[in-house]
């Protein structure tokens, strides 16, 4: 394996196989390889004229979809860690977890927006996190504004942006359930991840020609094999619908119809 940063792994797969879907979803247009890699580096590009640097947080509150997955990755080549938040809040948890990891900036959709409001409303923060608001069915309405829409990605270039990251620093901020009552932060690196692909590839031997699930929430910390280990290989990644991991005739409804080979 030659990449030492999460990201490469996309970049070198939508190199040799741009035209290969890469992130697909009932509810979706989905994504290739190559429009993962452009989408993304688009993001990044935004990030960076909006100050983002290295070893910056920028916070996820959005639904799973493959426009989440893309914003993910953009992050990362942004030089920055991706902070996965749940949308189901409740909005205090979310406001001390935005306290605590002091975030540059937050990317949102959809339905997050009324937990977000009460979360920023409710969150003492040392500074306002700039907001980039990334539904195009739904304006974003109220403060603060947004400093981009998904609209404003579209102009940009798709070519990637300089990293200046190393493979020790942070890839994630990942929240533990709060035991204590208090969220806490687990932050991850690159190497780690990376160490921990080189593992599942082996053990579960997924290749460019599997079809897996991504079934964990973003902000849980499955999501990690589910996402990375799945198109660092340059497989086929399906986001599983909400609802069908509790009941187990609709799991095997979606195993069949989406034909999947990794669970």
């Amino acid at each position: 394996m030659s990449a030492h940063l999460l990201q490469q792994l996309i970049t070198e797969r939508a190199q040799a196989r741009p035209e290969a879907a890469a992130v697909l979803a009932e509810d979706a247009a989905p994504l290739t390889y190559g429009e993962l890699d452009a989408g993304s580096n688009r993001l990044a590009r935004m990030l960076r004229e909006l100050g983002c640097r290295r070893g910056d947080r920028v916070a996820l509150l959005m639904p799973k979809s493959p426009q989440a997955i893309m914003s993910l990755i953009g992050v990362l080549k942004a030089d920055a860690a991706y902070v996965p938040l749940d949308t189901a809040g409740p909005a205090p948890r979310l406001a001390r977890m935005l306290e605590v990891c002091g975030c540059h900036s937050i990317l949102a959709a959809g339905s997050a927006a009324p937990i977000l409001r009460e979360a920023l409303a409710r969150a003492t923060l040392a500074q306002q996190p700039l907001l980039g608001w990334l539904d195009t069915a739904t304006p974003w309405s109220g403060d603060p504004p947004p400093a981009f829409t998904a609209a404003d990605l579209a102009g940009l270039a798709a070519t990637p942006v300089e990293s200046l990251n190393g493979d020790t620093d942070l890839a994630h901020i990942l929240f533990t359930s709060g035991s204590t009552g208090v969220p806490k932060g687990v932050m991850v690196t690159h190497r780690s991840v990376l160490r921990f692909l080189e593992w599942a590839w082996k053990y579960f031997g997924i290749s460019q020609s599997d079809r897996a699930s991504q079934h964990s929430p973003l902000h849980f910390d499955l999501s990690t094999f589910d996402i990375f280990s799945t198109l660092g290989a340059g497989a086929e990644l399906h986001l599983t619908p909400s609802g069908v991991n509790l009941l187990p005739h609709k799991m095997g409804q979606y195993i069949r119809k989406a034909r999947l080979t990794q669970w």
